[in-house]
């Protein structure tokens, strides 16, 4: 049990942020690396130790470099076998509230953990994606070019919608248990997924080709998928806000249940600034929820909230 202690704009969730980059090459904050690169610097690089792997990754508008225990990498396969994470923010309650991406970002970020290889199929549905909208957003739309991208969208988008249907099925159980562990509720958690595809993603890009037409934009598949979370068969979006952060809360909790199921290790948990929005006890109930094994990054602007034997290691930043 970690923390990082000092007033807000001192850097608290920037040291997070470089740790899960770190570890697995994504910033909790933004969806491009590009973005976390300071205004008029070259790139950025971040180095460190997990276990006994030292980690290093740099990275400039030009080009990207991995290192291994200071052995170049051609991919980033082995460097993400080394840690899993899992980041509670204070922007965790968009889960819940917020418009889809979020929710499908969430989804591949615990997915492409479990299966190294969804990364590469959601960077493959991704590619074909964009160029067949580009050809959709013609003048005069070709189809018979725009088809050539269809089975390449195919494939990998069945890859996609599959690995998420998985997820979201596995995780009903250790989020409803999160969830009743923090709340203290009785109340029935139900998450279900809402494919984009539809239940035969070939069918449905079939069927919206006049749409797509008209839209200038293919408007079926995994890039519409979405989550839809019930408590006692009511949609969350009829919740408090209480109920929506503590179901945000379950949501991330879950998640690294799964992760250390399915690893037998649990992850590293990064929790940034997340306890001011609770009441002490779900604070107490949140705490004691976290895999013990679990190695816990935790940012707070104070301290006098918790016991002091809580806390094994305390940084403090001026």
């Amino acid at each position: 049990m970690n923390f990082i202690v000092g007033p807000n704009a001192r850097g608290k969730t920037s040291l997070l942020e470089a740790a899960c980059i770190l570890l697995r090459l994504q910033s909790p904050r933004v969806t491009r690396l590009a973005h976390v690169i300071q205004h008029e610097r070259r790139g950025l690089v971040v180095d460190g130790y997990f276990a006994e792997r030292h980690l290093q990754f740099y990275l400039s508008r030009e080009r990207k470099k991995l290192a291994l225990d200071e052995v170049e990498q051609k991919t980033a396969r082995e460097y993400l076998e080394v840690a899993r994470l899992v980041y509670f923010g204070n922007r965790d309650i968009e889960l819940v509230r917020g418009a889809g991406e979020g929710r499908r970002r969430f989804l591949d970020f615990v997915a492409g953990q479990r299966d190294s290889t969804h990364r590469r199929a959601l960077r493959d549905y991704e590619r074909a994606l964009r160029s067949r909208n580009l050809l959709l957003k013609a003048a005069a739309p070709r189809w018979r070019e725009i088809a050539a991208f269809d089975e390449p969208l195919l494939a990998a988008g069945q890859r996609v919608a599959e690995a998420r249907m998985v997820l979201v099925r596995d995780l009903q159980e250790p989020v409803a248990a999160a969830h009743a562990a923090i709340s203290g509720a009785r109340e029935a958690l139900r998450i279900e997924l809402v494919p984009g595809s539809g239940n035969d993603f070939t069918a449905t890009l079939t069927e919206a080709r006049k749409e797509d037409g008209r839209l200038r934009q293919t408007t079926v598949g995994p890039h519409r998928d979405d989550v839809e979370f019930f408590l006692n068969g009511q949609s969350s979006a009829f919740a408090s806000e209480g109920q929506q952060r503590t179901l945000a809360l379950a949501l991330k909790l879950g998640a690294a249940r799964l992760l250390e199921e399915h690893f037998a290790t649990p992850p590293v948990l990064l929790l940034d600034d997340i306890f001011g929005e609770l009441d002490l006890a779900r604070r107490a109930a949140l705490l004691g929820a976290l895999p013990a094994g679990a190695q816990k990054l935790i940012t707070t602007t104070h301290l006098d909230w918790m016991s002091p034997e809580t806390a094994t290691q305390v940084l403090r930043l001026a």
